[in-house]
């Protein structure tokens, strides 16, 4: 089998954080997955961790579309530097993100993106992200990430933080949640009732929820709150014993069940 092309990169923004690596395939492009890390938001943590599962999926036919995002400062309470990730920064950008690739991304790559095609993937604060991204239609006028140019088929979540009043209240991520929408849900319950994907229900387009129940870092009861309240648009895939990083390892079957979901959301 012929290796993917190497990864292409491309800026969104002006800042250092505002870019993305699209891996194609050797041959034809089957579908575009965009591919969102996690790490709760915060700036420790980056692309890096989706290029192992760039790479992967580009094998299979898929073009790969990495994201980095402006992320959260380890010390921060929700700082307005606009410099720094947080709310709605974090969310802009990622919508910016998937949104380049109708024009400068497509552009490059000479039309060869099937944007009627594109699905998302993203592991813990990035599958919080990538299930956000699926709501965008949804979303009211003026929003951060409102009126989308592009829109996804589905999602697969990789144990993701989908319900950020739960999170916030559970203190997951030593208050990660918090530090993203800068307060409580009491303070800021307008920013939960946007960002939250369980609050935006229903988002109109599959989700499968992918969670091990060895996941000390992010409990399954986030992936199962949201499926009951989902219904049939959502599907859960639960994987005993398996603990939260492994979703991320492309050697491991915990991550095949992954690959699998997003070609379950790729049949015609």
């Amino acid at each position: 089998m012929s290796r993917p092309e190497a990864p292409l990169r491309f800026e969104y923004g002006i800042h250092p954080a505002q870019f993305g690596e699209l891996t194609l395939p050797a041959g034809d492009v089957r579908a575009v997955a965009v591919v969102v890390h996690g790490g709760f938001w915060r700036q420790a943590y980056g692309l890096e961790l989706g290029r192992p599962l760039a790479a992967d999926l580009a094998d299979a036919g898929l073009a790969a579309w990495n994201i980095e995002y402006r992320r959260v400062p380890a010390d921060s309470t929700g700082s307005a530097d606009g410099n720094r990730g947080g709310w709605p920064r974090t969310f802009d950008d990622v919508a910016a993100a998937v949104d380049a690739l109708a024009g400068p991304v497509q552009d490059a790559v000479g039309g060869r993106l099937p944007l009627d095609r594109v699905v998302a993937v993203g592991h813990s604060a990035g599958g919080h992200l990538a299930t956000w991204l699926a709501t965008r239609p949804g979303l009211p006028a003026g929003a951060p990430g409102a009126a989308p140019l592009v829109e996804l088929r589905g999602v697969v979540s990789q144990a993701g933080v989908l319900d950020l009043v739960d999170a916030a209240e559970r203190r997951v991520g030593s208050g990660a949640v918090q530090a993203l929408l800068g307060g409580d849900p009491s303070a800021v319950p307008d920013r939960y009732a946007l960002a939250s994907p369980i609050a935006r229900l229903p988002i109109g387009v599959p989700a499968v929820c992918v969670h091990g129940t060895a996941d000390v870092n992010v409990p399954i009861r986030q992936s199962e709150r949201f499926v009951a309240a989902a219904g049939a648009a959502a599907e859960l895939v639960t994987l005993p014993g398996v603990d939260h990083m492994a979703l991320i390892d492309p050697s491991s079957a915990a991550w095949r069940a992954c690959r699998d979901a997003l070609e379950r959301l790729l049949k015609d």
